[in-house]
C-alpha cells in the first residue's frame, strides 16, 4: 500500500510542473495534496516550520506569474496600465486557449492597451514583449519555488 501512496505523492509532484506548461493544472494545489497524502496516510511528522513555509511558498508561487508580467512590461517600457492589463492577462490567459493564452494574452492585451494610449507601435510591442518575458520569468520562478518545495518536503520527511 506504502508503494501506491508514493506513487501518488510523487504523481503529485511531477504534475505540479505540468501545471507551469498548462496552467489548468492548479500547481500549489497539486503539490499540497502530495503533502497532505503523505501526512495523513504515512506519516504525521511534518513540523510547524514546514507548514508554515509551504504556506509561505504557496503564496509566493501564486503570485509570482503576476508579478513578474507587472514588473518586465514596466521595465520595458510599459505604463501602468500595461502592468494592469498584463496581470488580468495572466489571470484570463490561464482559461483561454490552454497553454499558450497564458503567452498570447497577455502579449496581444497589452499590445492593444499601450496603442489605444497613442504609444508608438515600436514602445507598444516593446511592452507587450515584456509581457512574454514575464511569463518566462515567472514560470522560472515557478521552477525554482517547487523545487525547493519538494526537496524541502523530502527533506523534512
Amino acid at each position: 500500500m506504502d508503494i501506491i501512496i508514493w506513487l501518488l505523492i510523487v504523481a503529485c509532484f511531477v504534475l505540479s510542473f505540468l501545471g507551469i506548461i498548462f496552467p489548468l493544472i492548479p500547481s500549489p494545489l497539486v503539490l499540497w495534496i502530495g503533502f497532505l497524502v503523505y501526512f495523513f496516510f504515512i506519516a504525521d511528522n511534518l513540523s510547524f516550520i514546514f507548514w508554515s513555509a509551504m504556506v509561505i511558498l504557496t503564496i509566493v508561487l501564486i503570485i509570482s506569474d503576476i508579478i513578474a508580467n507587472s514588473y518586465f512590461v514596466k521595465k520595458y517600457g510599459g505604463s501602468k496600465w500595461g502592468e494592469r492589463i498584463a496581470a488580468i492577462g495572466v489571470i484570463v490567459g490561464s482559461f483561454v486557449f490552454p497553454p499558450f493564452g497564458i503567452i498570447l494574452v497577455p502579449f496581444l492585451a497589452v499590445l492593444v492597451v499601450e496603442i489605444m494610449q497613442k504609444r508608438s507601435t515600436e514602445e507598444s510591442f516593446r511592452a507587450a514583449i515584456g509581457s512574454l518575458l514575464g511569463f518566462l520569468g515567472g514560470a522560472f520562478a515557478k521552477v525554482i519555488i517547487q523545487i525547493v518545495m519538494i526537496v524541502w518536503f523530502f527533506i523534512a520527511i
